[in-house]
Formats: structure tokens, sequence, C-alpha cells
């Protein structure tokens, strides 16, 4: 019922506004089109007083005193005339610049007092509690983001080992077999001969356990070299 009644207020101080400021541009119009006439009346004026003057000089070369001398006196009138419409003028031209003056002011105030109403339309629409929430979700988004930024560029896992230590690692290994590759006999060299069928099984089945051995300690200098070699 309130809010009924000040929106009907206002809308009868809006419409008595509208209304003032319609009369107003009226007014000053009609000053205006009087301040014009006035002008046009005075150059009318001035028109007249030239015309008795020029008539009272030619009556005076006619020797016609008496005409001349009417002449002179309705130009006393014409002058007074214009001395009245000059004071007409003034006045027109100080009412004109109090009105203007004056709507100047009203214009002025209405402005702002629409700059107010604005300004209490937009503070009504934001609330200090929803500033503050939305700034805290721009900061939760915000870590959330650099959260995600860091996961994004953090390392791989095994990207991290520290390589010193894998060749401090390989220089132990390589270490160790060269110590096993020393600390093995060196291999007898192995003859064969074309005699005859019977010597070479002979000297085969006596040698038989010998060559094992011999065979074994072969493969096993031979693979740590290929790893090596690797």
């Amino acid at each position: 019922m309130l809010k009924k009644l000040l929106s009907k207020k206002w809308k009868s101080k809006n419409k008595t506004r509208q209304a003032a400021a319609a009369a107003t541009v009226s007014t000053l119009d009609k000053l205006h089109e009087t301040l014009e006439m006035l002008e046009k009346k005075e150059a009318f004026l001035h028109k007249k007083i030239s015309g008795q003057v020029q008539q009272a000089k030619d009556l005076i070369n006619s020797k016609q005193k008496t005409a001349a001398i009417r002449c002179l006196k309705k130009k006393r009138l014409y002058e007074s005339q214009i001395d009245q419409l000059g004071n007409f003028q003034l006045r027109v031209h100080d009412q004109i610049i109090l009105v203007e003056g004056a709507k100047a002011t009203t214009d002025t105030v209405d402005v702002l007092r629409s700059g107010a109403s604005a300004m209490k339309s937009l503070h009504k629409s934001v609330d200090v509690a929803d500033i503050d929430r939305t700034m805290e979700e721009i900061t939760e988004y915000s870590e959330n983001l650099k959260q995600i930024q860091d996961a994004l560029v953090s390392p791989i896992a095994g990207e991290d080992i520290d390589e010193d230590e894998l060749e401090a690692e390989l220089a132990e290994f390589d270490d160790d077999e060269v110590r096993e590759l020393e600390q093995l006999p060196e291999r007898t060299p192995i003859t064969t001969t074309n005699t005859s069928t019977a010597a070479t099984s002979t000297a085969t089945t006596g040698n038989l356990g010998k060559n094992e051995e011999d065979d074994d300690k072969v493969r096993i200098l031979t693979s740590l070299q290929a790893e090596m070699s690797l």
C-alpha cells in the first residue's frame, strides 16, 4: 500500500515537473516573439523618423516653416516611442535571462535527481555479501586452476631420477665386471689334428673332463665380454 502511494506521488510530481518544463518552454517562446516584435516596431519608427526629417527639410526649402515644425514634432513623438520600446526590450531581455536561468537550474536539478535515482537502483541491485561471495569464488577458481597447471607441468614418474647416481652405479657395475674377468683363468688353446681317427678319439676321451671345464669358462667369458660391449 505504501509503495503504491509513493509511486502515485512520484508520478504526480513527475507530471508536475513535465508540465512546468512545457510551460517554461512556451513562456520563453512568447518572450522571444515579443522581443522580435518590439525590435521590428523600433525599426519601423526609425524609418518614420527619417521620413519626417526629410519632409521637414523639404518644407523648409519651400518656405513652409509651420509644416516643417509639425514634422519635427512628429519626429520627437517617434523618438519618445523608440525610447519606450527600448525600455520594453530591456525588460523582456531581463525576463528571458531569468527564465532561461531558472530553466537551466531546473534541468540541472532534474538530471541530478535522475542520477541519484539511478545510483539508488544500482545500489539496491548490488549487495556487499554478493560481492564477497563472488570474490571468494574467483579466488577459489584461481587456486584450482593453479593446482591444475602445476599438476600438468610436474615431472612424470621416473623423470626425477638423479643421473649422477645412475652413472655412479654404472661405474661400480663396470668395476665389478672387470674384477670378475680378472679372476677368470686364461683359456688354453685347443688344437686339433687330422692324423687319424683313432688318435683323435683317444685324445678326446682322455681330455673330456678338462675340455668341458674349459668350455664352461669360455662361455662365461664370452657372455661377460658381450655384456660389457653393450
